[in-house]
């Protein structure tokens, strides 16, 4: 991290202003070379964290904007090294030739998450804060939103850092006591280690219990949409979306694949899934998309059950919602195709049946959540989201709780989980404490690498793949 780096912040397109980074020892040196205050001193001169107006120039000094321009010196900065930044007008052309001269002073393009990677290396964030940077910047919703700051914030890094304290003075105390056999240190005990081991289980329990919750937040809630061939499922996944994503006739079976789209519904992120009509077939393309469609019934948190109203209610209608309701996950009945009811009660057609097998119960209605929707027109789809916001209230927790928020942290709070079962079993068992202090120090081993006190190259390598360019 010797050199210095510089990179364009904004998008590529036309916009009101648009932003330059640099970060290295140069960055400051770099930064007067393409920019003139419009009164005072150079940059190199100025206090940092300080608005200064002045010309941008390309590398053979011709003014190409007007803008503005800050600098933060190391180590009190974003990256912990020198930094500038240049607030222009979002003209990619003007950028793009501020960027050339400021790689004719000295600086290289940075690599997507560079400025974010530097900032781990030198210790201005843990990677629990750095990934929090990625999943704010990739955020769709607002519950993502309030998780990532809160983790941006600290929240997991100090839930982890208080046990992983806690067992460096275990530790600490039982190689005292093992080194120093003369000195005066307090003995230790098995009774105090059971204690902390106890302690120590509970909590990192009680975080990695927090996985589904964060992985949800941040990844959005599986919503399968299945019902008999063309019950109106693809229409109704066109609307949510609000643009034709879905192919729609009125053939049955069109739908033949899963066709998966996220969208912000009701205040959560929903990862909506399209579903091939559940029937029998002796199609094999259209049997395969129905296994599918049950497999992504069996992943989904969410189900929508779309039964058309319009026509007459059939068995495979019975049995879709039996299976629906068997599966025990939370699921809304959706009466579709409200606008071809003629003005009857989509909901009064199929609760009780039309002739044919009695779908829902009075009871079932309530307890499923049941609304009456036309896709076409967008009739009911307020009350839908409503109902989905009623099955998944605000997680107003998110911004403050420790939660474990991919793969990755799962893994390495899993592990350190298990090490401290293997350290308990341990002591129960009757074995020496230091039998259980090398499970300990495991266990410090995979915390260490959820916060990166310790973690591969290989591991932040993929961590910052995630990023942009220019953060």
């Amino acid at each position: 991290m010797n050199d210095t780096i510089a990179a364009i912040a904004t998008p590529p397109v036309p916009c009101a202003i648009g932003i330059l980074r640099l970060s290295g020892p140069e960055a400051v040196a770099a930064v007067d070379t393409v920019f003139t205050p419009f009164y005072g001193a150079p940059m190199a001169q100025r206090p940092d964290r300080t608005l200064v107006y002045g010309a941008l120039h390309d590398k053979d000094g011709g003014v190409i904007d007007h803008c503005l321009c800050a600098i933060s010196r190391a180590p009190r900065s974003y990256t912990g090294e020198d930094t500038a930044e240049l607030q222009c007008h979002g003209s990619p052309a003007a950028l793009a030739l501020a960027l050339e001269a400021l790689f004719a002073a000295g600086a290289r393009q940075a690599r997507p998450g560079e400025f974010t990677q530097r900032a781990f290396l030198n210790g201005k964030l843990d990677l629990t804060r750095t990934e929090a940077v990625a999943d704010l910047i990739h955020a769709e919703s607002p519950a993502a939103v309030y998780q990532a700051a809160g983790q941006l914030g600290g929240a997991l890094e100090r839930a982890v850092d208080g046990v992983y304290r806690q067992l460096t003075d275990l530790c600490a105390h039982f190689h005292a006591v093992l080194d120093y056999p003369d000195e005066d240190i307090e003995p230790f005990q098995a009774a105090e280690l059971a204690q902390a081991l106890a302690g120590a289980a509970q909590r990192l329990d009680a975080l990695a219990a927090t996985y589904r919750r964060g992985r949800l937040l941040n990844e959005g809630i599986p919503c399968a949409i299945v019902g008999r061939p063309n019950a109106g499922k693809s229409t109704l996944f066109n609307a949510l979306l609000g643009y034709d994503r879905a192919i729609v006739t009125h053939i049955p079976g069109t739908t033949r694949d899963t066709v998966e789209e996220r969208v912000s519904f009701g205040g959560v992120l929903l990862r909506l899934v399209d579903t091939a009509g559940l029937r029998e077939t002796q199609d094999e393309v259209e049997r395969l998309g129905v296994e599918r469609s049950r497999a992504a019934m069996e992943r989904a948190e969410l189900i929508l059950a779309v039964v058309d109203a319009s026509s007459r209610i059939t068995q495979e209608d019975a049995e879709l919602l039996r299976a629906v309701e068997e599966t025990g996950k939370p699921w809304i009945f959706v009466a579709s195709k409200k606008d071809l009811t003629q003005n009857r009660s989509a909901l009064g057609c199929v609760i009780g049946g039309d002739g044919g097998p009695v779908l829902l119960t009075e009871r079932q209605s309530a307890l499923a959540g049941s609304v009456e929707v036309s896709a076409k027109t967008g009739q009911g789809l307020d009350e839908l989201e409503q109902a989905v916001a009623a099955l998944f209230p605000a997680d107003t927790g998110a911004q403050t709780e420790a939660l474990l928020t991919n793969a990755r942290q799962a893994e390495a709070a899993g592990r350190a989980q298990k090490a401290i079962r293997r350290g308990a079993a341990a002591l129960e068992a009757g074995l020496a404490p230091d039998a259980a202090v090398a499970d300990v120090e495991e266990a410090m081993a995979a915390l260490g690498e959820l916060t990166g006190r310790t973690v591969r190259e290989d591991v932040t390598a993929r961590i910052f793949e995630r990023f942009c360019v220019g953060k």
